[in-house]
């Protein structure tokens, strides 16, 4: 009986160690993969910035005219966009929330567009909207006097832009903080007499503004690594943000230059860091107490002003989406600039890029197809075993990775692609051969990059999973690998192609990191958009642009599809909020 007993014990002792084995097993390739993709380029730039500091390098580059001029650029650009953010989506929030606006939901779908629409190609949108040669202004007779200059080329042209395209972050952290208002707020604030306008200015809105604040915040970040704006814009305006300039300098003198870079790109990390460092201040005082989320049915009524409102906001919402989105449409339909739009000029010439046997267009699309699809399987499968260990094991070490996963994606992009760069310029070692100029670097960078996009679907949905199916597994002798293969990956793989999806249509259209990466021959879309544009060819740009943005509205639908079907949370994929 002894006997029986104490081999009972050995075989439970051992069952354990087993199992321990295979979470750290786990653990350990979530961190390999965290390691050489995301940690190792940020660590080599940490080391660049060190060494630059030592040559005195830092201070002549941050006592540089142009650095300076980029960094005030940058921080009015940052500051003013956030500010008209926050007011727009922050505004926009509390109205689709809490009034009773016609067809709330379609508003706030709009309003979310522009997570959608990728910075580079809302810019050649909006560009083609306030040209002289508008085909759009040109059938409404409002378009500019010929020959005039397009207003977007300016100061106020990048802020506007900026802020147009980062408004979505403070609108989706004020539903966010209205859905965590407790539920009987509103009724007691009514039952003292308060009327809406007392219990917006003196009881919502102060305890929306930690949710105002961490968007606010966000949006900030948001502004510093956004390349497509500044560079469509502000370049031709003459006014220089520090992603441009990064560009300018490391597009106009090659990697010589990549030590001044390097101090360029830790300053911009060390604002968005900042930032960062805001926002998460900010969301720790955020409400906590739940309540019944955001009302269906509209609290308050706007009575006689109703029709005002609802003409003022619907005018609003068409001008900044869906006018530039018609501009680029009908750019892209006419034979020429300046060609007005109707049924004699209409064309599908600039759609035949797409047909061409030889040339960047085609070369491009399936180049972003193979990248695209590269980093969702390597995100993806990086994933499952980092989300598994953070929801079943529990360990310090995942806590840590899943911080690290965040970084490259929480952090400016044109940053990332520095990092990237000072990794692979030289020869791998043993291996001696270079990443840098091939597609290999691009596939590195995008599979730490975007890392972050395919966790969060992951951990969302094992958090559904119950725990008693692990222990069940536990109890029956399978081992850690088995049951996360056997039992939960069946289970989660609904969400997991959720942010397979949302992986591949982020990287498809992607400009930041890959504007500094690509090669001849390794063009990108949104790189062929950026050179089209570039150079001229305005129909060109319009037309991928167009197909682009069809693409990544289907995939978007398909992740939005598959996030329903599983179950996932609401705001696990942006456009949901």
């Amino acid at each position: 009986m002894a006997t029986r007993a104490l081999g009972a014990r050995t075989g439970l002792v051992a069952r354990a160690a087993r199992g321990e084995f295979d979470r750290a097993l786990l653990i350990l390739a979530s961190g390999l993969y965290i390691g050489v993709f995301c940690l190792l380029p940020l660590l080599r730039l940490a080391l660049e910035l060190v060494w630059a500091g030592e040559r005195g390098l830092v201070f002549e580059v941050l006592g540089a005219r142009a650095t300076q001029r980029a960094l005030a650029n940058t921080l009015e650009a940052a500051i003013l966009s956030a500010l008209i953010a926050t007011f727009l989506g922050g505004g926009f929030a509390i109205l689709l929330a809490l009034f009773d606006l016609r067809g709330r939901r379609l508003a706030a779908l709009l309003f979310l567009l522009p997570v959608l629409v990728p910075a580079q190609i809302a810019a050649v949108a909006w560009l083609q909207l306030a040209s002289p040669a508008s085909p759009i202004l040109a059938l409404l007779g409002l378009a500019p006097e010929p020959g005039a200059k397009n207003p977007l080329y300016s100061r106020e042209g990048v802020i506007w832009l900026l802020a147009l395209e980062h408004a979505t972050m403070p609108f989706l952290t004020t539903r966010a903080g209205l859905a965590a208002l407790p539920a009987d707020l509103f009724e007691s604030a009514r039952n003292l007499g308060a009327g809406p306008a007392r219990i917006l200015v003196r009881v919502v809105l102060p305890l929306l503004r930690p949710a105002l604040a961490a968007g606010a915040a966000l949006a900030f970040v948001g502004a510093l690594g956004n390349f497509g704006i500044p560079a469509l814009l502000g370049i031709p305006g003459r006014y220089t943000l520090l992603t441009s300039l990064i560009y300018q300098r490391l597009s106009g003198f090659g990697p010589r230059v990549l030590p001044e870079v390097a101090v360029l790109a830790g300053l911009l990390a060390g604002l968005a860091v900042l930032g960062l460092l805001v926002q998460w201040w900010a969301q720790r005082g955020a409400a906590v107490e739940s309540g019944r989320g955001l009302p269906e049915r509209p609290l308050f009524g706007l009575g006689r002003l109703r029709p005002l409102v609802e003409v003022a906001a619907w005018s609003f919402l068409l001008l900044v989406t869906v006018a530039p989105l018609a501009a680029l449409v009908a750019s892209a339909l006419v034979p020429a600039v300046g060609v007005p739009l109707t049924l004699e000029t209409l064309t599908l010439r600039h759609f035949e890029l797409f047909a061409a046997v030889h040339g960047a267009v085609p070369r491009a699309f399936v180049n972003s197809l193979l990248l695209a699809a590269a980093a969702a399987l390597l995100a993806v499968a990086a994933s499952l075993p980092l989300a598994w260990s953070l929801r079943f094991a529990g360990s310090r070490a995942a806590r840590l990775l899943d911080l690290a996963a965040d970084a490259p994606w929480a952090l400016p992009g044109i940053v990332f692609a520095i990092a990237v760069i000072l990794v692979y310029i030289r020869p791998l070692p043993l291996l001696d051969w270079s990443l840098y100029a091939t597609m290999g670097i691009l596939v590195v960078a995008y599979a730490g990059r975007f890392l972050a996009l395919a966790l969060r679907p992951a951990v969302a949905g094992l958090g559904q999973i119950e725990a008693s199916f692990e222990e069940a597994g536990a109890n029956l002798g399978a081992r850690a690998l088995r049951r996360l293969v056997r039992i939960h990956l069946p289970l989660v793989l609904p969400s997991l192609a959720a942010g397979a999806l949302l992986v591949f249509m982020t990287a498809l259209n992607e400009l930041t990191v890959s504007a500094l990466l690509w090669s001849t021959g390794n063009e990108t879309l949104g790189v062929v958009v950026f050179m089209l544009y570039d150079e001229g060819n305005t129909g060109g740009a319009a037309a991928v642009g167009t197909v682009a943005v069809v693409v990544v509205l289907l995939l978007a639908a398909a992740a939005s599809l598959l996030a329903r079907l599983c179950g996932l949370p609401r705001g696990v994929l942006p456009w949901q909020g």
